[in-house]
Parts: structure tokens; sequence; C-alpha cells
């Protein structure tokens, strides 16, 4: 009895399968009666759903907003003069803004100008400068005697009685005076009749490190040493700060630190991490953000190579030819070298998150909320409303600068 009924089970079994097979079959045949051109344009639109939403595209939210654009949102004490005084009388920040169409897109913004940017062609002054340290700092300059009339042409250096002011430009991580945001954004402000300075960092802009200090996300002791000196060199000259990414981060920090003792009269911060520790976390967080961690660790180690004696020294270089992450070469590098304990504690001793509270100066600071490096959740809402001498400027749209990047 238990042999039929086995032997009825197979028979039971090969038919189901026989079934499954005959249901698969009639599935394949049925598949290959639709056109192949509608396989090709299935793959198109499917691609075409996961770049727009892997690249964060908001084409389409402009479209049914009638391409207005958004305005831009101001995070202030409600008590700042220099808000009432000069900010709200400024129409520039209290329009809309509008990307272009095929720009749309944070990722394709960042890397756009510093590819197809065309930026300014002119060549900077230079001198260079020693600190105390024996390290050695790129000064260079643009004045807007040289780019009267929309042409570029060299005239006499400034005098010490000069009053045209002076902006001093801190770049972003591994960006120096050639970069093409950092030429845009020199050239457009000397035509507004401003004398620019860009202060490289130490082994950047095709100088070498000559002390064993190496530049930092935290290190002010340059950008402390270099404004004081021009301050000194050129007394009646207004100074004003800029800085981008990392040298934003870098520049509050420093105002920070120095509160009401800094020669300057104002400062801007553009697209600032804030919070390096929260920044850390972000860009590990999805797979764009990783890209984006390569990329600057690749530009890191390029840094790095640039002076492998010191750092083979000083830090551990294997680990540095090793590093895959921002993380990566802060381990192996920047801690070593800049004696950290840990690269958390790099991180927290370093985000100018904890300083923005003692900046006594005016101070605007430009973010885009949809910053595909520098996250949002870094900024300091609450420091820039207890803060009146700090102006926080923000816009869902992303900013036509580059980083590097190099946030």
């Amino acid at each position: 009895m238990d042999s039929i009924i086995s032997g009825s089970g197979a028979q039971d079994a090969c038919t189901a399968a026989s079934s499954s097979l005959c249901g698969y079959a009639l599935l394949f045949n049925g598949l290959s009666l639709i056109p192949i051109w509608h396989y090709l344009l299935g793959f198109l639109i499917g691609s075409v759903v996961f770049l727009y939403n892997f690249l964060e595209f908001h084409f389409l939210e402009d479209l049914l907003s009638g391409f207005r654009g958004s305005p831009a949102k101001f995070t202030y004490n409600s008590g700042s003069e220099i808000y009432s005084g000069v900010a709200s009388k400024c129409r520039i920040i209290h329009g809309r803004y509008l990307a272009t169409p095929w720009l749309s897109s944070p990722h394709i913004q960042t890397t756009f100008l510093n590819f197809f940017g065309r930026p300014p062609s002119f060549s900077y002054r230079r001198q260079i400068f020693h600190a105390s340290d024996g390290g050695t700092i790129a000064l260079d300059w643009l004045m807007s005697s040289d780019v009267s009339g929309g042409a570029f042409h060299m005239e006499s250096s400034i005098s010490r009685d000069d009053t045209t002011p002076i902006v001093v430009v801190v770049p972003g991580l591994t960006s120096d005076s050639a970069s093409p945001y950092l030429k845009h954004l020199a050239f457009n402000t000397a035509k507004r009749g401003w004398n620019v300075v860009v202060s490289n960092h130490r082994g950047l802009g095709g100088v070498s490190v000559t002390s064993d200090c190496f530049y930092n996300a935290g290190w002010t002791e340059d950008i402390r040493v270099v404004l004081h000196y021009l301050h000194k060199e050129y007394p009646k000259a207004p100074l004003f700060a800029v800085g981008t990414s990392i040298g934003a981060n870098i520049l509050v920090k420093y105002l920070g630190e120095d509160g009401e003792n800094v020669p300057i009269a104002g400062a801007v911060a553009i697209c600032s991490p804030w919070d390096l520790l929260i920044g850390d976390r972000f860009i590990n967080r999805r797979l764009v953000q990783k890209l984006y961690d390569r990329a600057l660790t690749i530009g890191l180690q390029g840094y790095a190579q640039l002076h492998q004696p010191r750092y083979s020294r000083l830090a551990d270089w294997d680990g540095i030819k090793k590093s895959r992450s921002i993380r990566d070469f802060d381990n192996y590098a920047t801690c070593l070298a800049g004696k950290f304990e840990t690269v958390d504690t790099y991180y927290r001793k370093c985000s100018s998150s904890n300083y923005v509270g003692n900046v006594s100066v005016p101070l605007l600071c430009i973010s885009a909320l949809d910053d595909p490096v520098c996250t949002r959740e870094a900024i300091p809402w609450d420091e820039c409303r207890l803060n009146q001498h700090k102006i926080a400027f923000h816009n869902m749209l992303f900013k036509s600068l580059n980083w590097e990047k190099q946030i």
C-alpha cells in the first residue's frame, strides 16, 4: 500500500513540475511577442527615473511651481541691527532663486563649474608670506585696478594709505587660488571695486611645506597672522574675509576664538560643514555621498604626495596610501601630524559650530539645504538666532560653486 501511494505521489509531483515548466514556457512565449523597442523604452524610462532620484533633480518640482523659484530664508536674532540696518535692505538676497533647468541637481551643479565653468583669464600677483614657525603661505592678489573696465591689466601695487576694501579669501579643502570657483569669486569681487587676496593653505598654490605644521579643518593660526599682517600693512583699508567649505569652517572658528580681537569689519562663510562629526556620518550614508568621499580622499592623497618626505616622517605613509575615505586619511595623516588623540577628537575640537556664539563681527553664512556634502543637519540654527552679529542665509537650491569638495 505504501509503495502505491509513493508512486502516485511521485506521479503527481512530476505533473506539477510539468505544469510549472509549461507555465514558464507560456510566459516566455508571451514575453517574446512584445516588440523589443517596448523593452528598450521601459529600460530608458526606468533609467531616467533612477537617475532623476539618484542625482536629486528638482526639475519637476520647479515645473509644477511655474518656474517661479524659491525664496531665500533667513535665520537671525530678532534684535539684530545688522539685519534691520543692512541685510533687510539688500534686494538681491531677498529675491527668488531658480536653477537653470538642466542644472537642477545639486550634484550636477557641484561638478559643472569645476569642469565647464570657463574661469576668467587673469594672473594673480604673488606674495610669499613667512609664518613665525617657518611655514610658507602664498598670498595671491587681484586688484580692482587690474580688472577695471572688464579687461585685465597690471598696475602698481596698492599703497599703505589706500582705502580700498580688501577681501581675504580662505579656500576649501585642497583648493587653491587657481580653482575655477575661486577665480570667478576673485574676478567678480575685484570688478566691483574691491582688492582681493587669496590666502592659500600651506602646501598649496605651488609652494612647499617648509615646517612641520600642515593645515587642517581647524588650523586657524595662518588666517590669524595673515589678517593681522594685512591690517598692519594697510591700516586704512577695511578688511573683510570670505571662507568657502573647509575654509569657511576655519574662518568661523577663528572669529569665535578671537571674539572682538579681530581686525576685520565683516565676514562671509559659504557652504561651511559646521559640525565635522555630523559631516563624517553624513558622507558615509548613501552611495552618492560615498562617491564624494572617495573623490575628496584622492585629492587629499594627491596633496600628501606633494609633500611625501614630511608626511613619511610625521604620519603613517602606508596608511595614507591605503586610505579609502576622508576619515581614513585623517586617521593616518591629520591626527598624527596635528597630534589629535582620535579622529572623533579632531572633528569635535575643530567644528566651527562650537565657536559661533563668540563671533563678534558681522557674519553672513550662506548654506544650501540640499548641499550634497555639507548637510543641513549640521547647521547651528539656534546659535544663529542667539548671536546678534550672525545672519544665516539659506536656500533649498544648491549654489553654483565648487567644492572640492574640494565639501
